[in-house]
C-alpha cells in the first residue's frame, strides 16, 4: 500500500469513532429497538421513531398497547440499533453504512422539556402523543458498539457519545426559544447552514435542535448535523456562534 503522504497527497485524517458515533446519536430519525420478550425473554425487535434528548439520549414515544413497551415493563433491559439509512454513500450495500448498537436501560418520563424535543424531530406524532396510551420513554445508554467500516469497529462508554451538559442549564432551558428564533427570524441563515457548511442541496430546512456542538436542520425525513465550531455552554456563546457561522457562510458564498 502506497503512503499518501509519500505520494504527494493529503493523508485522511484520522477516524473519530466518538464523533461519528454522536452524530449517529444525533441526525437519524429512526432505530430498531430490542426488547426482551416477557414471556420467556426471547429478543423481540421493533422499529421505533426515535430523536436526541439535550445530551444525545435517545428518545422514544411509545403506546402501552405495543408488544416492545409490555417487554419493558417487565424487563427494562434494551437495545437500540441507529443506522445512517438515509444517507447515500455511493454503494448499493448497506453494510458499508455507519451504525452504532446501544444497550442499556429504558424508562418513561414526563419531561416536557423532553416531549417537546422529540415532536420538532417528529412534528406528524404530536395528534397521536396526547392519547392516554402514548408516553414518552428515555434511554440511560450503559454502552455502545460502532460499526463504521473495515478496521473502524470500537466499543464506546457513554462519556464517548453523550454530552457533558453539566453547567449548560441556562442553554438547555433556552434552546426551545433559540429554535423558534432561528426558524422564524432566521430562516435564510439556516438554510445557509445547510447549503455552504453542511453540503446540502435546495431549501427548506427548518431548526429542531441546538444544543452543545451543534444545530440540527431537518427537511422532510433527512437531518443535516450542523457542527459549532467551539462547545456552546451558555444562550449569549450561542448568539455569537451562529452570528459567525452566518458570516463565514455568506463570506463563502461571496468567494464563489
Amino acid at each position: 500500500m502506497t503512503d499518501a503522504r509519500q505520494a504527494g497527497q493529503p493523508a485522511e485524517p484520522e477516524f473519530d469513532a466518538s464523533a461519528a458515533a454522536r452524530h449517529l446519536l444525533r441526525a437519524t430519525l429512526v432505530g430498531t429497538l430490542a426488547t426482551l420478550s416477557r414471556d420467556g425473554g426471547a429478543p423481540y425487535a421493533s422499529m421505533s421513531a426515535v430523536a436526541p434528548d439535550f445530551d444525545g439520549s435517545p428518545i422514544l414515544l411509545l403506546s402501552t398497547l405495543a408488544r416492545h413497551t409490555e417487554n419493558i415493563a417487565a424487563d427494562a433491559r434494551v437495545s437500540l440499533l441507529l443506522d445512517a439509512r438515509t444517507d447515500d454513500d455511493g454503494s448499493a450495500d448497506p453494510m458499508t453504512r455507519p451504525r452504532v448498537s446501544l444497550t442499556g436501560t429504558i424508562a418513561a418520563t414526563d419531561d416536557e422539556a423532553v416531549a417537546e424535543r422529540y415532536l420538532r424531530h417528529h412534528p406528524d406524532a404530536r395528534f397521536y402523543s396526547r392519547f392516554k396510551d402514548f408516553s414518552f420513554y428515555r434511554v440511560a445508554i450503559d454502552a455502545g458498539h460502532l460499526v463504521a467500516g473495515f478496521g473502524r469497529i470500537v466499543d464506546l462508554e457513554p462519556a464517548d457519545m453523550l454530552d457533558d451538559t453539566s453547567g449548560a442549564g441556562d442553554l438547555a432551558e433556552a434552546e426551545a426559544g433559540a429554535v423558534a428564533h432561528m426558524n422564524e427570524d432566521h430562516a435564510d441563515a439556516l438554510q445557509l447552514y445547510a447549503q455552504v457548511l453542511a453540503g446540502a442541496q435546495g431549501d427548506g430546512f427548518t431548526c429542531v435542535a441546538s444544543d452543545m456542538t451543534g444545530l440540527t436542520l431537518r427537511r422532510g425525513m433527512a437531518l443535516e448535523r450542523i457542527s459549532y465550531p467551539r462547545t456552546v455552554t451558555s444562550p449569549q456563546v450561542l448568539r455569537m456562534v451562529l452570528k459567525k457561522m452566518a458570516e463565514d457562510a455568506r463570506a463563502k458564498v461571496n468567494d464563489l
